[in-house]
């Protein structure tokens, strides 16, 4: 049995995370963000000696998108120096970091999949601040840190994208969402049961350390993705109607484009995530259940 330690375990991922971590035995502590404050580096040392992981694994993120362009500096602070500041005391303590990153970190004007070492281009502060906690771990951590890039999460531990559209199919008549824009949506559950593999196959030497790619198989649009939604609601699909983002201008610049290849897992020995529509239809109820109660 491995002991882990996951930060920022009171949202959804780390939610998951604990739980499949219970499942697979593993001893498992999770500190929320009033428990621990990954850029205080007394702090982040204290919860290593107290806790004397195995693996850690930081799921703890600045994750308002849009406030991150005029508060650039204090999303640097979680994104990019809790980051090094985790990769330092794992360093001292000769444990595993895996370190959750993102699409952003791509320019998303991309045709084809991004691949794990394809050229880094951030177009909004939220992606310079977490590429320069990519960069912080793989600097500090050549051998023993990972990074795991996901995108477009949703699940039932907290607020998202599926349990928004569940919310409006029960109040609105028709619904104008985004068709210009593609990508994997990816659920918590699948992405922590890849966290989970990795820090083993770590443990075990034999996944190599790095960059992986943590999104579901297959691809689609908001659009695309709201209709799936609505047709396991039993609602009408056509309710649903495509528009453009220059209908929902926002502060950030999303990626048109934020499709993840996933090669590196077969180095790991470790099969990449499913499509996203078989993991959607197992996520559903419970995400229902949790909107709906």
């Amino acid at each position: 049995m491995s002991r882990w330690l996951v930060t920022g375990a009171g949202g959804m991922l780390g939610q998951d995370l604990l739980a499949r971590l219970a499942g697979a035995g593993e001893s498992a502590a999770g500190l929320d963000r009033t428990a621990l404050d990954i850029t205080d580096p007394g702090a982040v040392r204290a919860a290593l000696a107290a806790h004397t992981p195995d693996v850690v694994v930081n799921c703890a993120a600045w994750t308002a998108v849009d406030d991150a362009e005029t508060k650039e500096a204090e999303a640097l602070a979680v994104n990019g120096t809790g980051p090094r500041v985790l990769a330092e005391a794992c360093a001292a303590s000769g444990a595993v970091l895996v370190q959750v990153s993102t699409d952003y970190v791509f320019a998303g004007d991309a045709s084809t999949p991004y691949g794990e070492d394809d050229p880094t281009a951030p177009r909004s502060a939220y992606g310079r601040t977490k590429l320069a906690g990519e960069r912080a771990v793989l600097d500090t951590l050549p051998e023993t840190g990972f990074v795991v890039r996901t995108a477009w999460l949703y699940g039932a531990g907290g607020g998202n994208f599926v349990r928004t559209m569940i919310k409006l199919e029960g109040i609105k008549d028709t619904l104008d969402v985004v068709d210009d824009q593609l990508g994997q949506p990816t659920w918590t559950g699948d992405l922590a049961d890849r966290l989970v593999l990795l820090g083993l196959a770590a443990l075990a030497g034999t996944a190599p350390a790095g960059v992986y790619h943590g999104t579901s198989g297959g691809e689609t649009t908001w659009f695309g993705f709201t209709r799936e939604i609505f047709r396991l609601l039993g609602a009408d699909p056509e309710r649903v109607r495509p528009t453009t983002s220059e209908a929902f201008v926002r502060p950030a610049p999303r990626p048109a484009y934020s499709v993840l290849g996933h090669e590196r897992w077969k180095a790991a020995g470790i099969d990449p995530i499913r499509d996203w529509r078989a993991a959607l239809d197992e996520a559903f109820p419970a995400l229902v259940r949790a909107e709906r109660g």
